[in-house]
């Protein structure tokens, strides 16, 4: 079967070069004359597609690649969040000093973690697509080793300062590097800070520091021992995307929902964010390097990933929704549209509509924003007694009661908890066989625990909160049901405590691979096969009250048995023009983020759960003259049985609800060209384009449970996804530069980048016979439920340029370099966003769209200086 897929692929890639056709027709259940759909990486809230962007955050590695495609686009169409070849970040493989950075749950790689280490992470081993990789056998995305071995990196140091109008404004960094003495020791060392009051969106901050020890002792010819340990201590205030409505009322594009005034002791107003990030994740490691002999190398690394990732969020009971941009505190909640696409519209309640469009469009901070003075009055004003504490509570004396009367807050501050233990051993080498061949191999032996939880950040001057369920609460008669740990009846919560859920998520994965290669004059060749088995379990530490029977202790453990094949073919025509074929046949458990229905309060599994399948080829041509470097590629990739799974209120249903799809195929194909022409000695011009089709292949089946209960809404429900695309980033982007360096140590250039067919990440009930069933054959507004939102086409213009002076007492060097990012202040480019999972399927736009904007012009100026 695996020949005969590879075969395929071929066939498949020459003829997609030959044939592209980016203008597929989406499913032709659904086919209208509107045919723009494109569908989703499933990015649905805010939080999700926070979460992803931190994913993506890669461009820093493959700016370093020297091909000459990846290293523009890295730069050149982050800011549109492009995803190269749509692949995103768990189908890439980041290793530091040898260990594996990668999420064990999602697979993500998250630059954040390690961020403003930037002297340090520079110039990594980068290769992209399907290749010989010395530490993994990878996977279709790109793979990079960073190496913060003193004896490979210059010896110096380095300060530097930068400043900013981005997330940050200000930035100090130092690195120094011994290399390694005549004793055999080296010490590299970096830190970093970085800081803002406020960042470039209104209500957002940032404090983050960074740090790196690396210790090298080679012991003797043989034998080379490093001790390394790294992290990135982060707060951020974090920034949210909202509908075009507030955008509009404000006149703001980057209008932020997530911040309010608060009034302080001294009658002063200070802003302040509610979702906030706080992460820590120090990496350590001990590595040996054996030297055999001269054809045979071996590193072995034993490794620790802990610390903590914190996110907070508001959170009420019986109180009002304290967000600003909820939906019935909008103007266009009083407006009744007599049927969507009529036009026929009717305010409901004319004072009110006015009062509050008069707010909106004044940017009244007690409207558009969150008022912290309401939540604490509430907080103040709600004096509860709390009866029937099984557990008890300590009194102001100091006695256990089972009473409190108190304030019981209604609105609250809570922290999101997701705090890594990861221990590992990696070892892998490369045997020299003969002058023509060589063989990579290597395993990995991975054991992953997080802990999950729910923490009291701020009870916002209340004095307690009671840990039970709202929603259980109003949903069924027995009140015990509402409680979310049946062993603490009514558990009274503080600041610091552990409520709502708490479980352990473990992964254990062990993984083989090995690498042959076979290199001639003319000739380039690898194939490579691995094999790995993963196994997942959830141990749950409190028993819920809906689910009594699977919430406790140590679900039943699932196994995955997963192996893959690649290889590849490069033939020199010439020393000049290269021609490459690279495929792939791989499977990959499923990640474990995916894989139970609502891990939070039970252990339930997805149905149909199985392995990811991805199939892979690319076709490359390389031309090397004096003149003239390029890469044409045309690529193929299917990734297939792929789950999603996620939470929402569904207003149909009228409940929290648990919707999980299976059986999601992806394909992505597409066409890649990258040059750099030195048009003259001084004068040098850039080019990157790509033009893709990515789409879903297949309809996947829904299985939708009561987030509450464990009845079943609806199950093997039919989702038509087959041919609508991928949302959430430019399927077609291009990039034309131009560079100076004069002879004199100074540079300039200039980029224009274009980005071009960007679809919304769409919601999946939507397109479900369901959906449409109330209304006849031919409505428009069949149309408006089933059509997706695609995107204004957007540009950025680029501007960057820098100048070296040498001192020459010390041989040092003074650095000057400033960037601008859209020059023209482009802020009307939307770059993304998602349709709300919450819908009306009688009034499409109760529950509009939500958009991102790409920033308007920033900068970022350093300057550095090298001894």
């Amino acid at each position: 079967m695996i020949v005969n897929c590879i075969k395929s692929l071929a066939i498949y890639t020459i003829f997609f070069i030959l044939t592209l056709d980016v203008n597929s027709q989406t499913d032709s259940t659904f086919a209208t004359d509107s045919v723009d759909n494109i569908i989703p990486v499933f990015t649905t809230t805010v939080d999700l597609l926070d979460n992803e962007l931190q994913s993506q955050d890669i461009s820093g590695l493959l700016q370093s690649s020297r091909d000459v495609y990846v290293n523009q686009a890295g730069f050149n169409f982050s800011a549109a969040r492009y995803r190269l070849r749509g692949y995103s970040s768990e189908n890439t493989r980041l290793f530091i000093n040898g260990i594996p950075v990668n999420d064990p749950e999602n697979g993500w790689t998250i630059w954040s973690y390690w961020g403003g280490l930037n002297d340090v992470t520079r110039y990594p081993e980068t290769s992209f697509g399907i290749s010989n990789s010395a530490a993994t056998f990878g996977s279709v995305g790109a793979y990079s080793f960073i190496s913060a071995l003193p004896s490979e990196k210059k010896t110096g140091g380095r300060i530097s300062y930068a400043s900013t109008n981005r997330s940050y404004r200000n930035r100090a960094m130092y690195t120094y590097n011994t290399g390694l003495s005549n004793k055999g020791w080296g010490f590299l060392i970096s830190g970093s800070s970085r800081w803002s009051d406020e960042g470039y969106v209104p209500g957002t901050y940032y404090s983050a520091g960074s740090y790196l020890l690396s210790i090298e002792k080679k012991v003797n010819r043989k034998h080379t021992l490093n001790l390394m340990g790294f992290g990135s201590p982060t707060v951020q205030g974090r920034q949210g995307i909202a509908l075009q409505e507030a955008y509009d009322l404000t006149g703001e594009n980057f209008y932020n929902p997530y911040w309010g005034y608060q009034t302080q002791s001294d009658g002063t107003k200070k802003k302040r964010n509610a979702r906030n990030r706080d992460n820590h994740k120090p990496y350590m490691t001990l590595g040996h390097y054996w030297k055999i002999s001269d054809k045979l190398n071996i590193q072995s690394n034993l490794y620790a990933i802990i610390g903590r990732t914190a996110n907070s969020n508001l959170n009420w009971f019986n109180a009002n929704d304290p967000r600003p941009d909820y939906y019935k505190y909008l103007p266009s909640y009083y407006v009744n549209n007599q049927g969507s696409l009529s036009g026929n519209q009717v305010i409901e309640n004319q004072n009110e509509y006015n009062q509050i469009l008069q707010g909106w469009q004044e940017s009244d901070p007690n409207i558009t924003q969150l008022n912290w003075d309401l939540m604490y009055n509430a907080n103040y004003n709600n004096l509860y007694t709390q009866n029937n504490i099984e557990n008890g509570t300590i009194d102001e004396n100091g006695d256990l009661v089972n009473s409190l009367t108190a304030r019981r807050s209604k609105y609250i501050v809570e922290e999101y908890r997701l705090d890594p233990r990861h221990y590992g051993f990696n070892s892998f080498g490369k045997l020299i066989i003969n002058e023509n061949s060589g063989l990579n191999f290597g395993l990995s032996i991975s054991n992953y625990k997080s802990k999950n939880f729910r923490l009291m950040n701020d009870l916002l001057g209340g004095d307690y909160w009671v840990d039970i369920d709202q929603f259980a609460l109003r949903d069924f008669d027995d009140p015990t049901q509402a409680q979310n740990d049946l062993q603490n009846i009514n558990n009274i919560i503080k600041v610091g405590d552990i409520f709502g859920y708490n479980y352990d998520i473990h992964v254990n994965k062990n993984e083989v691979f090995s690498t042959y290669s076979y290199n001639k004059k003319r000739i380039e060749s690898f194939i490579g096969i691995n094999l790995s088995n993963t196994t997942f379990w959830r141990n749950g530490k409190m028993q819920n009250g809906r689910f009594p029977n699977q919430s406790l202790g140590n679900s039943e453990k699932q196994t995955f048995i997963n192996y893959g094949l690649k290889f590849g073919f490069l033939y020199k025509i010439t020393g000049r023009h290269l021609l490459s074929f690279n495929g792939m046949y791989k499977t990959e458990a499923p990640y474990v983020r995916n894989a139970y229905v609502s891990p939070r309060t039970r252990d339930q599994l997805v149905p149909n759960l199985k392995s990811t399948e991805i199939i892979s080829g690319d076709l490359n041509y390389n031309v090397r003259l004096p003149f003239l470097k390029a890469r044409l590629t045309g690529f193929y990739t299917q990734i297939n049985n792929q789950t999603w799974a996620r939470s929402f209120y569904h207003d149909e249903y009228r409940t929290f609800v648990n919707y999980m799809m299976t059986n999601v195929d992806q394909l992505f194909m597409g066409i890649e060209l990258g040059f750099e022409s030195n048009i003259t000695s001084t004068v040098q011009l850039t080019g990157a384009f790509t033009i893709g089709d990515y789409l879903y292949i297949s309809r996947p089946v829904a299985t939708i449970t009561r987030d509450n209960s464990q009845e079943i809404i609806a199950l093997d429900k039919i989702v038509y996804l087959k041919n609508f695309k991928i949302g959430g980033m430019p399927q077609q982007a291009a990039s034309v530069g131009l560079k100076y360096n004069a002879p004199k140590y100074w540079y300039a250039g200039i980029n224009f980048n274009y980005f071009a067919d960007i679809y919304l990440s769409p919601n999946p009930d939507r397109r479900t016979s369901e959906a449409i069933s109330g209304y006849a054959d031919g409505l428009p507004y069949i149309n408006e439920i089933i059509d997706q939102t695609k995107l204004n086409n957007g540009n950025a213009v680029n501007l960057f340029c820098g100048k070296s002076w040498k001192i020459y007492r010390n041989n040092s060097y003074l650095r000057l370099g400033l960037n601008i990012n859209n020059l023209l202040d482009n802020i009307s480019f939307k770059t993304g966003g998602y349709e709300q999972l919450r819908y009306d399927a009688s009034n499409i736009q109760r529950f509009p769209n939500k958009y991102g904007y790409m920033y308007g012009r920033t900068y970022f100026l350093m300057i550095s200086y090298l001894y």
